[in-house]
């Protein structure tokens, strides 16, 4: 399903991402790759939004439109909108999507 070491399992149509999100952050950014202790992978993403009334969700949404380039209603919430830990559904070439993650991990 995924890399190991990589927040990505992709599927048909799409992909999922895991992303772990800190709001309240000085600025937004995508900050690359955590694993846990428990070998699980998670994308570090920051929003300075705050995390009431789905702000901080939104504000993720839209960060990660605008660093894979695809429109925010191709993204949408598998598991975890009150939680820090998110598992995100991206509607799309599971190839592509992919790639363009991995290449902008690597930058």
């Amino acid at each position: 399903m995924s890399d190991a070491g990589h927040p990505v399992s992709a599927y048909a149509d799409h992909i999922r991402l895991s992303v772990r999100l800190t709001p309240n952050a000085s600025r937004d950014a995508v900050e690359g790759r955590e694993t846990g202790d428990d070998g699980e992978c998670w994308l570090r993403a920051r929003v300075t939004s705050v995390p009431e009334d789905g702000k901080a969700n939104k504000a993720l949404v839209q960060l990660l439109a605008k660093w894979l380039r695809v429109p925010k209603s191709s993204i949408s919430f598998i598991s975890g909108e009150t939680s820090r830990k998110k598992i995100l559904r991206i509607e799309g070439d599971p190839e592509d999507l992919q790639s363009k993650i991995k290449s902008r991990l690597a930058d």
